[in-house]
């Protein structure tokens, strides 16, 4: 995917995040009480946020250079890292089921993943970048 496809995606997750976290903040807002996982759902959000901008940041590097793999490795890891990790912790906090939280460290992991290739996709330190080539 390009540059600009995981600006895309990334502006859609965080279309996604706030969605969610308002619904979380007031239309499950007793569900996620009575469960005691409003943390846990929090948790989900701010993750979910985070990396939604994260995939805007990829999408930008990916228009600016042509770090292909890097970049790559990047979109794909922050996006499943999104899905498992927020996505089960979105899971868990709606249905109190405890053993999802076994999956949530797969996601981190993911999310690990791609903040050293959006590192690598940047290029090493001291290169100049695209901008100030430019210049």
């Amino acid at each position: 995917m390009g540059g600009w496809g995981w600006i895309r995606v990334g502006a859609i997750l965080g279309f996604l995040a706030v969605g969610l976290g308002a619904f979380g903040a007031h239309g499950l807002k007793d569900r996620l009480e009575a469960l005691g996982t409003s943390a846990s759902y929090q948790t989900a959000v701010q993750y979910h946020s985070l990396h939604a901008v994260a995939l805007i940041c990829v999408g930008i590097i990916g228009s600016m250079t042509k770090r292909g793999l890097a970049v790559e490795l990047a979109g794909w890891s922050f996006l499943v890292g999104v899905v498992v990790f927020s996505g089960s912790l979105y899971v868990l906090s709606l249905t109190g089921v405890k053993w999802l939280g076994a999956i949530t460290p797969i996601g981190g992991v993911a999310l690990l993943v791609g903040w050293l290739a959006l590192a690598s996709a940047a290029g090493p330190i001291g290169q100049s970048t695209p901008i100030e080539e430019s210049k």
